[in-house]
């Protein structure tokens, strides 16, 4: 049961947080909407298509994003002004204890955490399809239908190589499918002239295939076919380049994604890991920098808000460089998606624990 305090400090906490938002958003769509009006009005997007289609799904993504930032300022702002009329002083001389005050501050930070965790996880990736769209047939000049040159492995030991790929058709022109064993000696190659996915049937129809499968003896057995289904292990996005926009699938989608890229042996493993612990474990970030500003902004200064704003702007400036850096080392050097993640938060965690237990009490 909450009590008056919890939900006095609970109210400022949302309040503010909302409206820092909201002043951000504005300003954003602002700024947004004159880089981009010409292309809207010359690809006669109507308004509402504007407002829905393309506002409607940029806001949750930016929200989600930059989330973490919006509650440190809002919380700097509204604890540096408690501080600054001595309501902190008159809530710790009261006989509450400086603990028992933080409680309605992690209320609060628990639960835009647990919010922006469901965003991450399940309704941004929506939102980032229906933008791409939107964003392809209205601001980009054109988009990208038919790709040259694929190359990709599709599990362990399978390589798979087509000319083209249509992605509107969905077939690959000069199709090949080689099988290697462990010691990178063929066993199978299958060619096609052309090969054509059935939604119906889910699965293939190949054209012009041909099967060459390396016996013992190092002979060839060669089959011919024209027209048949068959089960080749691929499905068309494999080979729809645009389709593997990892920002476009949910959490389990992503898992799935990281598993089969794994077995295929892609370079695009370790981005898809640290987008899924980011989208896990960024949330932990609202807490920490709740708890961060807390411990600046309940000190009274002869600065005021001025003062604390400054302190925590360098802060959030740090930790946003942070995560670049170990995000960086993740992608180009040794260091796991895991950590990259998750070492920010725990530096940060460690330097918010240490700002609260040396806070005036």
């Amino acid at each position: 049961m909450l009590k008056r305090l919890d939900k006095y400090i609970l109210a400022k906490y949302i309040k503010t947080f909302l409206m820092a938002l909201a002043l951000i958003i504005v300003i954003i769509i602002t700024f947004d909407v004159s880089e981009k009006l010409d292309r809207f009005i010359s690809h006669h997007a109507t308004f509402w298509q504007v407002l829905f289609d393309y506002y409607g799904n940029f806001i949750p993504g930016f929200v989600n994003l930059y989330s973490p930032l919006f509650i440190f300022i809002s919380v700097l702002f509204f604890t540096s002004k408690m501080a600054g009329n001595t309501e902190v002083i008159a809530i710790l001389g009261s006989g509450i204890s400086y603990r028992r005050m933080l409680r309605p501050y992690m209320y609060g930070s628990v639960i835009v955490a647990l919010i922006v965790l469901l965003l991450g996880n399940f309704v941004i990736p929506l939102s980032n399809r229906s933008l791409l769209e939107f964003e392809d047939k209205y601001v980009k000049s054109h988009t990208t239908n038919y790709y040259n040159n694929i190359h990709f492995q599709s599990e362990r030991g399978v390589q798979v190589y087509a000319e083209s790929y249509d992605v509107v058709q969905t077939y690959a022109s000069r199709f090949q499918r080689d099988v290697f064993d462990d010691d990178g000696r063929l066993l199978l190659r299958e060619t096609s002239d052309i090969l054509k996915y059935d939604t119906a049937a889910g699965d293939w129809i190949g054209y012009g295939f041909v099967t060459r499968k390396v016996l013992p003896d190092g002979n060839e057995e060669v089959a011919y076919s024209d027209g048949e289904h068959m089960d080749m292990g691929l499905m068309p996005e494999d080979f729809d380049l645009l389709s593997k926009d990892i920002t476009t699938m949910n959490t389990p989608a992503l898992v799935r994604h990281i598993q089969r890229e794994s077995a295929r042996g892609t370079g695009i493993v370790k981005e898809a890991k640290i987008e899924l612990w980011q989208r896990i474990l960024n949330p932990l970030a609202i807490i920490v920098m709740t708890f961060i500003g807390v411990a600046i902004a309940a000190r009274k200064s002869r600065g005021g808000i001025g003062v604390h704003l400054a302190i925590g702007i360098t802060i959030a400036f740090a930790f946003i460089v942070f995560m670049k850096i170990t995000t960086v080392f993740a992608i180009n050097g040794n260091l796991s998606p895991f950590m990259a993640v998750l070492l920010p938060q725990l530096l940060f965690g460690v330097a918010a624990a240490y700002l609260i237990y040396k806070a005036p009490k």
